[in-house]
C-alpha cells in the first residue's frame, strides 16, 4: 500500500449495480485461485477458532456460548479481510506475493488508523456478547442447561424460540451496522491516508447511496458465511478468502 503520509482527498461514491457485485465475486474467486495459500492462512484462523468453540460446547453443554460466537463471526470477520485486501492489491499491480511483505503491511497498520476502527468492531462484538447474555437471562434464566441434548430441548420451548428470534434480530442489527461502516471503510483505510471517522462515514454513505445493492451483498455474505460454518467450519477456508478478495474489488467499484 502507499507509504504517503499526506491526507488523501475524500473519495466520491459511485452508483453500483448487481453486475458490479457479480464482477467483484468473479475477481475474488480469481484472486483466491491465484493465491490459495494466503486464503487458507487467513481463513484457517477462523476455522480453528470455530473448532475450538465447538469442542468447548460439546464438553460443557453450554450451547449458548457457541451461538454467541457463531453470530459474532460476521462482526469480527473484517479482521480476516485485511491481509486478503493486500493480496488482491498486489495481484492487481502484478507485485510479488511475498509473505513477509504482506504480513509486514498488516503489522504496519498499527501506526495508522486501522486500530481505531478495529477497536470499534471489538466494542460492538463485546456489546453483542453482553446483550446476548442478557437476552438469554431474560428468556431462559431459570432453565437448566446441563448438556447439549437438553439445551436443544430448551430451545424448542416457547421461551427458547423467542430468545432465538430476539437474539437473531439484535445480532443482525449489530452485524448490519458493522457491515455499513466497514464494507468500504476498511479497504479505504488500507488503500489511502484517511482518518477512521471519515472512512466510516464514507462507508456508511456508500451503503445508503447503493442501499439495495449493498443490502443484497450483505445478505449474500451473511448467508454464505453461515452456510460455510455447517461442515465443521471448514467451508470458511474458501468462503472467507473469496469474500475478502471480492470486497476489495467492490470497494474499487464503489469509490472513485
Amino acid at each position: 500500500m502507499s507509504d504517503i503520509t499526506a491526507p488523501s482527498p475524500v473519495p466520491e461514491i459511485r452508483q453500483i449495480t448487481r453486475a458490479d457485485v457479480t464482477a467483484s465475486l468473479a475477481k475474488g474467486w480469481r484472486d483466491f485461485l491465484a493465491a490459495p495459500m494466503f486464503g487458507a492462512f487467513f481463513g484457517g484462523f477462523y476455522v480453528i477458532c470455530g473448532l475450538i468453540l465447538t469442542w468447548i460446547t460439546l464438553g460443557t453443554g453450554q450451547v449458548y456460548w457457541l451461538a454467541l460466537a457463531v453470530f459474532g463471526f460476521p462482526i469480527l470477520g473484517p479482521f480476516t479481510a485485511v491481509g486478503l485486501y493486500e493480496v488482491s492489491h498486489r495481484i492487481e499491480n502484478n507485485d510479488p506475493l511475498d509473505w513477509s511483505e504482506i504480513l509486514g503491511v498488516i503489522w504496519r497498520q498499527k501506526e495508522r488508523q486501522l486500530p481505531w476502527i478495529s477497536a470499534i468492531i471489538i466494542v460492538i462484538f463485546l456489546f453483542w456478547s453482553f446483550i446476548g447474555h442478557m437476552i438469554f437471562a431474560l428468556f431462559l434464566g431459570l432453565s437448566t442447561m446441563t448438556n447439549v441434548t437438553t439445551s436443544y430441548e430448551i430451545y424448542q420451548t416457547t421461551n427458547g424460540i423467542l430468545m432465538l428470534l430476539v437474539g437473531t434480530g439484535v445480532g443482525a442489527v449489530l452485524a448490519g451496522v458493522t457491515f455499513a461502516i466497514t464494507v468500504t471503510g476498511l479497504p479505504l483505510l488500507l488503500d489511502r491516508e484517511i482518518d477512521f471517522v471519515t472512512a466510516m462515514i464514507v462507508s456508511f454513505q456508500s451503503v445508503l447511496r447503493n442501499f439495495w445493492v449493498m443490502t443484497l451483498w450483505g445478505l449474500f455474505v451473511s448467508v454464505t458465511v453461515f452456510a460455510a460454518m455447517v461442515p465443521l467450519f471448514l467451508g470458511l477456508l474458501v468462503v472467507l478468502p473469496v469474500l475478502g478478495h471480492a470486497t476489495w474489488h467492490l470497494y474499487h467499484a464503489t469509490l472513485d
